[in-house]
């Protein structure tokens, strides 16, 4: 009897668990072909129709037409080379199919504007959009625009029959399962067990709780619904411009090859100077802080200076020498003033000052201060940091400060026997950080190699650089390019539009107005700026060159 009980229970358990039917079909014919034009994305529920011309790409979107009834409709405007958004254009719209049809055009966005308007008949209109705006006037006929036509919600309506019939069948087999319960207390003949077990997984097979449709060689629209099993994907144009994804027409141009050299940051003749004090003495007060901007003589700090019984006497001497000093400078002054009628205005002047200077000196030796020194900065520029403080000692030849003006830097390169024959007077190079972040081709060849490395038998090369910005850094390692005086005509295209997907080099392609592809590229020579392609595009296709890792993030979460 307990047996049997078990074997009435695994058949509840297995009838409540596992009631999937699958059905597999193939070559069925799911495209709608009276609905051809109907373009949604998941989540979306809207149509779209695009045209375009050599000047403007333009994308309607819009829900439902209702019929005599006033609907808006969304116009993109964007450049069909660069998709950047069209702003400010004056835009104009008619239909070919109703010229009494009047069209209301009211700017939303970026790039984005609003069309009002009553479509009075079910049928598909064309919509002329006369656009003038900054590259030039044009004409262009959006065609398809269907009025009345209803929006497939297809996918939501079968979702939900679905979830309905799940639960009704759900509830019919715990029914099943209750009675069955019962009819077993009160039935406890061994037949009447095994019938009721047998019953059980009969229904099990025979209910489709859920049913799970696999469909071979049908079209779903892969068009309009962005997967990672396709190439293709969808983004809506909004998205385009706020991310600003913009494209460039792939052509045929003049493409420079360069050599790369690996170099150094230096500073440059006079953009870093070093003070060091000439005693042994103590900082008597400071003038300066890390980070300041300081001009060329300006004080950084002054040194009392611990002097011997010779340096002494040498303080007393010229202490006489300023006593004397102001004594004569003060008799000038006066014999001046006194005739100053007649006196030369500059004379009295001089004379004044000479006595001014002397008087100061002569107090501030006399105060006990003539052991102490000024520290001034040789050039102008930027203190770095120092450890120092108020009533610290100091030793002779000790550095205490060092200033660097990074206005112009040079950068030194290594150069082996097979790239120095690059090394020319004439040639074009550019400097760029190992990161790329921040670069420059207002570079000079300053030397040739006059020494080489002990280390690796590389060349020395002196390049000057203007670094404005500062951007260049002492120590910072570099990539030179040496640009070549000839050029090639092949497909190139700039870095930016480079990106990589499981470690390969990609590009992405704007096939259509919210529609991109990817495609993967052999990559030939990299000249800093732009890189070569072997393969991978076409001449005329629209390459992203602006957003292309908002594409790859969006592309891998499809």
């Amino acid at each position: 009897m307990k047996k049997y009980r078990i074997i009435f229970l695994v058949a509840i358990l297995t009838s409540l668990t596992s009631g999937n039917i699958i059905f597999a079909s193939g070559d069925g014919d799911h495209t709608h072909a009276s609905e051809e034009e109907i373009k949604t994305t998941p989540g979306q529920a809207y149509f779209s129709s695009e045209a375009s011309s050599d000047k403007y790409e333009l994308l309607i979107r819009y829900k439902h037409i209702h019929i005599n009834e006033v609907s808006t409709l969304i116009l993109f405007v964007s450049n069909y080379q660069s998709n950047t958004p069209i702003d400010k254009a004056k835009i104009k719209i008619s239909s070919s199919q109703d010229a009494k049809m009047e069209f209301k055009v009211t700017s939303v966005g970026e790039g984005a504007y609003e069309i009002s308007s009553t479509f009075k008949e079910k049928k598909d209109y064309t919509l002329n959009v006369e656009i003038e705006a900054s590259n030039g006037a044009d004409l262009i006929a959006v065609p398809h625009i269907e009025a009345g036509k209803e929006l497939l919600l297809e996918e939501k309506s079968s979702e939900k029959e679905g979830s309905l019939k799940e639960g009704l069948l759900l509830i019919f087999v715990l029914v099943i399962g209750i009675g069955g319960g019962m009819l077993l207390q009160k039935r406890n003949s061994r037949k009447s067990k095994s019938y009721i077990a047998i019953i059980l997984m009969g229904i099990n097979c025979l209910i489709p709780v859920s049913s799970i449709n696999a469909h071979g060689d049908d079209d779903h629209g892969a068009k309009s619904a962005g997967n990672n099993f396709s190439n293709s994907f969808l983004i809506p144009k909004e998205t385009q411009f706020l991310f600003d994804v913009y494209t460039e027409m792939v052509k045929k141009g003049s493409f420079v090859e360069s050599t790369k050299l690996f170099g150094t940051i230096l500073p440059s003749s006079g953009g870093q100077a070093l003070v060091s004090t000439p005693q042994n003495g103590r900082v008597a007060s400071l003038k300066v802080a890390v980070g300041q901007r300081v001009e060329k003589g300006q004080i950084l700090a002054s040194i009392e200076m611990n002097l011997d019984a010779s340096a002494n006497i040498n303080v007393l001497t010229e202490k006489n020498n300023l006593q004397a000093e102001v004594e004569r400078a003060k008799k000038d002054y006066d014999r001046l003033i006194a005739i100053e009628d007649i006196a030369a205005k500059r004379d009295v002047d001089e004379a004044k000052a000479r006595w001014q200077k002397a008087d100061a000196n002569l107090k501030l030796i006399s105060g006990g201060l003539g052991n102490v020194i000024s520290l001034k900065a040789p050039i102008g520029g930027i203190v770095s940091n120092f450890n120092l403080s108020v009533g610290s000692t100091v030793s002779n030849g000790q550095i205490l400060f060092t200033i660097s003006n990074l206005s112009s830097v040079y950068a030194e390169a290594q150069v082996f026997d097979k790239d120095a024959h690059f090394i020319v007077e004439g040639a074009k190079f550019s400097v760029e950080c190992a990161n790329d972040n921040h670069k420059t081709s207002e570079v000079k060849l300053l030397s040739l190699a006059q020494e080489i490395n002990t280390t690796n038998q590389s060349q020395r090369v002196l390049f000057e650089l203007n670094n404005p910005d500062h951007d260049f850094k002492i120590g910072e390692f570099v990539n030179i390019r040496v640009f070549s005086n000839q050029s090639s005509s092949l497909i190139a295209l700039p870095n930016s539009a480079f990106t990589e997907i499981n470690g390969k080099p990609v590009v992405f392609i704007k096939e259509s107005a919210e529609k991109y592809s990817v495609s993967y590229v052999q990559l030939g020579e990299n000249n800093g700026m732009y890189t070569s392609i072997v393969k991978g595009v076409e001449e005329g296709e629209r390459i992203v060159v602006n957003g292309s890792y908002q594409l790859k993030m969006i592309y891998l979460n499809q």
